[in-house]
């Protein structure tokens, strides 16, 4: 039962996690050529779709640390300080996706999508804005990195691996 469960919560992460990282990445250049083009509408649905994406992947993405918590109990390894570790550094980036990250791609496509409006203007949305959130973004990805490191390496390790 023990490799299933690591192998489903292993699954969940490159399916759940992968596409949140590649898609919040790209969303902030993505977002910067909208805005060089406030009337294409190409560009604005490759930014809504980042979005859409971002959303949706990181609700799949709660199957993650259900499985990982089934597979520590499985293993006996809950009380292990690199998991105590992991487990931390998964609450700060689902943090960092859900009150950084999220919100302002919310607030950066309403205000591409009021400037393909009949204004023809972007009220707030800003480079800097864009900036910020690739920062935001950048934390994000080297949080999970982290995570992954730690998932690899198990410090304590009987595998030897």
């Amino acid at each position: 039962m023990t490799k299933f469960l690591l192998a489903v919560h292993v699954l969940a992460a490159i399916v759940a996690i992968g596409p949140v990282t590649v898609a919040a990445s790209m969303f902030p250049p993505y977002a910067r050529r909208a805005m060089a083009a406030p009337g294409d509408p190409r560009a604005l649905s490759s930014v809504q779709l980042l979005h859409r994406i971002c959303r949706v992947y990181a609700v799949v993405g709660l199957t993650v640390p259900v499985f990982g918590f089934a597979t520590g109990s499985a293993m006996g390894v809950l009380g292990d300080a690199w998991l105590i570790v992991s487990i931390i550094l998964t609450g700060l980036a689902a943090g960092t996706l859900m009150a950084l990250v999220l919100p302002r791609q919310e607030a950066i496509v309403t205000d591409l999508e009021e400037a393909t409006g009949t204004t023809g203007t972007s009220g707030t949305l800003t480079t800097k804005l864009t900036a910020r959130l690739g920062m935001h973004t950048g934390i994000f990805n080297l949080l999970w990195a982290t995570v992954t490191v730690l998932m690899i390496i198990r410090p304590g390790s009987t595998t030897g691996a």
